[in-house]
């Protein structure tokens, strides 16, 4: 179970341009930077939307998915292409959204529209050590921890927020809620917060050297 052990929220010295910019940091349970946690934001105020639905990749290299996590909006056309020399067979069965990409090569891509949210986990009918997801959203401001945990938002209109969080190793897979926060022009924010997540994690392995998946 996915608890929420530490929020924190510190107000710095204004920007000299118009806009809110926010930082949110993730951390495990044992104060280590949590990479690939997608952190996204609700307006609780009328807005225009941030953007519309566009295209994202997930490629198929070194007999591994890349990124391995991909966070999209509803509605984003997702392709899927091979840049190995060998084929793969990419399918899910996650609720959300269930299909098979059959046996394709190499420079070819196939591609898929995500039309509701929800967690999609990725498989290689051939590859059985290939592990991926993408993370269908409609909340309209969301994005990606790198390795140091932390995720940026600039420009954001101001206004009350609440900020949701998500990684493959939440129990469910669901998002949760870790806060409300109220954005001011030219101030910018941080948010720490620390998760536990279930023991057994979501890898994706690599070929051994001897090329075994």
């Amino acid at each position: 179970m996915v608890e929420l052990l530490c929020l924190t929220t510190l107000l710095s010295a204004s920007f000299a341009h118009s806009g809110s910019q926010l930082q949110v940091r993730v951390l495990d349970d044992g104060q280590s930077p949590l990479e690939n946690a997608v952190i996204s934001l609700v307006p609780l105020f009328e807005h225009q939307p941030a953007s519309v639905p566009g295209e994202a990749l997930v490629k198929q290299q070194g007999a591994q998915f890349r990124p391995f996590v991909q966070p999209v909006q509803v509605g984003t056309k997702v392709s899927f292409p091979n840049f190995d020399d060998f084929r793969h067979h990419v399918y899910s069965f996650s609720k959300a959204k269930r299909f098979q990409l059959q046996l394709y090569g190499q420079d070819e891509s196939k591609s898929i529209v995500f039309d509701k949210p929800g967690v999609i986990a990725l498989g290689c009918n051939i590859h059985d050590n290939m592990l991926a997801f993408v993370y269908v959203t409609d909340h309209p401001f969301y994005s990606l921890s790198g390795d140091d945990g932390t995720v940026s938002f600039d420009d954001l209109p101001a206004g009350t927020y609440k900020v949701y969080a998500w990684h493959p190793d939440i129990k469910g897979r669901t998002e949760v809620e870790i806060s409300s926060i109220e954005l001011v022009d030219g101030e910018p924010q941080s948010l720490d917060a620390e998760l536990i997540l279930k023991s057994a994690r979501s890898v994706q392995y690599p070929p051994d050297e001897n090329g075994n998946y």
